[in-house]
Order: structure tokens, then C-alpha cells, then sequence
């Protein structure tokens, strides 16, 4: 019943956050760049229910469409890490032997370093952008599926099944696509989920060092870090895209729980 709960809470924020995103110009109520000084700092009233920001700026609006950079940068992140450490990982956990050895002393030299810290210096190099930021998140992202899909497959490898396609002379590109991918798909999925958790928290992270999408482009990082100076006295600056990370970040975790819980009932 729990686990039945936590999906369902978990789904309807994400179906929330991914409807505004979608059709933000049709409801945030005012462009996310329209400022108006001589409304600055107004933590609400009828027209800005959140409140303004010190450029008059309307938060609801900002927080809106702040769900889409987290959306995009997120999603875009688990893509390419996904693709590349299946690709590593496969290679690696099917043929074994020195291409192990290579592909995964290659996964430990960047598990070596923080990963945050390790995207900062990227992106740092870089310069700030919504580019740069997916990039830096994968070149830290990646390896986590990489680590997972070869153990699985090294798991599933002497399986009956996979030697049976072996024996009747399958080429190993058909047995991985056919025989061991699909099998890892659930735990793919379990992993892919709280990396959208945590690529949304990386981006928030890095927009709120100054590092990642330019402004004025609304990010709920950035917001936070505009609303720090005026957090005694304007703290709903920080008040709501704080909260905006935080549930999106709570439902991806209760969807992660949740389809973690039903695969190990599933395999028992």
C-alpha cells in the first residue's frame, strides 16, 4: 500500500512538473524576463501570488519555466549517460578480458574524483550554458550505468539462455540486443530515475554558483543564488524554487522507491 502511495504521489508531481513545463507560455501568468521596479520585491499580492523578485520580476512566472531548464538539462543528461555507459558497460561485461580491464580502470581514474567538483572544473573551463552544463553532467553521469550494466551482464552472461545463443552460432552484437539487454531494463529504469534526481540537483547546484544556464534565462539555481542576499528580508526569493527542487527531487525518489519495491517482488 505504501509502495502504491509513494508511485502515485511521486507520478502526479512529475506529471505537475512536466504539464507546466510543457505549456508554460500558457500559463505562467507574465513572461519570465518582464521586470517592473517599481514592483521589486513583493513577497505578494493579487497580480504576483509568490511575490517579485528585486528586478520586479514575477516568481511564479520564473519558477515556471525554471521546471523546464531542469526538465531539459535532466532528462538530456540521462539520455547520452545512459546510451554511452550502456555502450562501456556492455562491451566491457560481455567480452571481459583487457577490455574490461581498460574500459573500467578508465571508470575508476573518474569515480577518483568528486563529481561535482569535477563538473564545476568543466564547466568552469567552459564558461556557463545550457550545453555545457548536460556536458559536464555526463562526463560524471555515465559512469554509474557503465558500473551497473557490466555487472549485470557478467551476472547474465553464463546464463542457459546465452550460452544456448552462443552454441547455435549467434553473433554477440544479436545476443546483447536480443538476449541481455532487455533484461537489464528494469534496473536501468530504477537507476535512470534517481539520476534525473540527482542530474536536476547537479544543474540547481552549478546555476547557483553562477556556472550554468545564463542569465536571465530563468533556473531555479540561479534563483536561488538572487534571492540569497535578500534572504532576511525577501526570503521567498529562495522560498519557492527551493521548494521546486525539492518535490521534483521527492517525487523522482518515490517513483524510484516505488518501481525498486515491484522489480524485487517481481523477482522473488
Amino acid at each position: 500500500m505504501k509502495t502504491n502511495l509513494g508511485l502515485i504521489l511521486g507520478a502526479a508531481i512529475l506529471t505537475l512538473l512536466v504539464i507546466s513545463a510543457l505549456l508554460a507560455p500558457a500559463i505562467a501568468p507574465y513572461p519570465p524576463f518582464r521586470q517592473n521596479l517599481d514592483q521589486d520585491l513583493i513577497a505578494y499580492s493579487s497580480h504576483h501570488p509568490l511575490g517579485t523578485d528585486k528586478l520586479g520580476r514575477d516568481i511564479l512566472s520564473r519558477t515556471i519555466y525554471g521546471g523546464r531548464i531542469s526538465l531539459l538539462v535532466g532528462a538530456s543528461t540521462v539520455v547520452l549517460s545512459l546510451t554511452i555507459g550502456l555502450l562501456i558497460g556492455s562491451l566491457a561485461g560481455y567480452y571481459g578480458g583487457w577490455v574490461d580491464q581498460i574500459l573500467m580502470r578508465g571508470v575508476d581514474m573518474l569515480l577518483a574524483f568528486p563529481g561535482i567538483l569535477l563538473a564545476i572544473a568543466f564547466t568552469a573551463v567552459l564558461g556557463p550554458g545550457l550545453e555545457h552544463v548536460i556536458l559536464a553532467l555526463c562526463l560524471i553521469g555515465w559512469t554509474g550505468y557503465a558500473r551497473l550494466v557490466r555487472g549485470e551482464i557478467l551476472a547474465l552472461r553464463e546464463r542457459e539462455f546465452i550460452q544456448a545463443a552462443r552454441a547455435l552460432g549467434g553473433a554477440p552484437r544479436r545476443i546483447v540486443l536480443r538476449h541481455l539487454l532487455p533484461n537489464l531494463m528494469a534496473p536501468l529504469l530504477i537507476q535512470a530515475t534517481f539520476g534525473l534526481a540527482a542530474a536536476i540537483v547537479a544543474e540547481g547546484s552549478l546555476s547557483f554558483l553562477g556556472l550554468g544556464v545564463e542569465p536571465p534565462t530563468a533556473s531555479w539555481g540561479s534563483m536561488l543564488n538572487d534571492g540569497r542576499q535578500f534572504l532576511l528580508v525577501a526570503p521567498h526569493l529562495t522560498t519557492y524554487p527551493g521548494l521546486a527542487i525539492m518535490l521534483t527531487v521527492l517525487g523522482l525518489n518515490l517513483i524510484g522507491d516505488a518501481l525498486q519495491d515491484h522489480f524485487a517482488r517481481s523477482d522473488g
